[in-house]
């Protein structure tokens, strides 16, 4: 492979190997795949608590999981079916676009008293960079390891092999540069 184009596969794609933690997060998706990813990962011990989320994509604007209110209750659907017990799943309902996965995240365990030290995230493949510093924002004392799915059949060996695929993953590179912006000023500023 290419350098560059190895450069930008491990920036996107990050995978830490599953160790034990507090909690596995699941950030918002029509990706019922990731709820299973999450699920094995609690059957192996990894983690007593699940936290699904998502209202729905803010860009559509309603949400695309038929039959479903919100992505937090699909993936909690697809959880219960893979016999995850109800009171080791903590929905978050609200959250419409990644940042605010992150952020009702936070506000929902705080809520609950419930301190982080590890998390595990279950994201999209191509979605992991971009998943993974949102979550770090939100939760700075966390140490988050990413479990992630393929979806979408993109992975780390094949996504500059088609046109779609190229752009999905570039599209994610170019949305950790112009998305953080705001994040990374606020801090510069903070801690000047």
């Amino acid at each position: 492979m290419a350098k560059f184009l190895q450069e930008i596969t491990n920036f996107i794609f990050l995978e830490d190997e599953p160790k034990e933690a507090d909690v596995i997060f699941i950030p918002g998706s029509n990706e019922g795949d990731l709820a299973i990813t999450a699920a094995g990962l609690y059957h192996q011990g990894y983690a007593p608590l699940i936290i699904p989320s998502g209202k729905y994509a803010k860009g559509l604007g309603y949400n695309i999981v038929e039959g479903f209110e919100t992505e937090s209750d699909y993936f909690t659907q697809i959880l219960l079916e893979q016999e995850v017990p109800k009171e080791a799943v903590l929905q978050e309902r609200n959250a419409t676009f990644t940042y605010e996965n992150a952020i009702y995240t936070r506000k929902l365990v705080e809520e609950k008293g419930i301190e982080i030290k590890r998390a595990l995230l279950c994201c999209q493949a191509y979605h992991a960079r971009r998943s993974k510093l949102y979550y770090q924002v939100m939760f700075p004392d966390t140490e988050i390891l990413v479990c992630p799915t393929i979806t979408k059949e993109i992975s780390k060996d094949n996504w500059f092999y088609s046109r779609e695929k190229i752009g999905k993953v570039l599209g994610e590179l170019e949305k950790c540069g112009s998305q953080f912006h705001n994040i990374v000023e606020e801090y510069g500023k903070k801690n000047r």
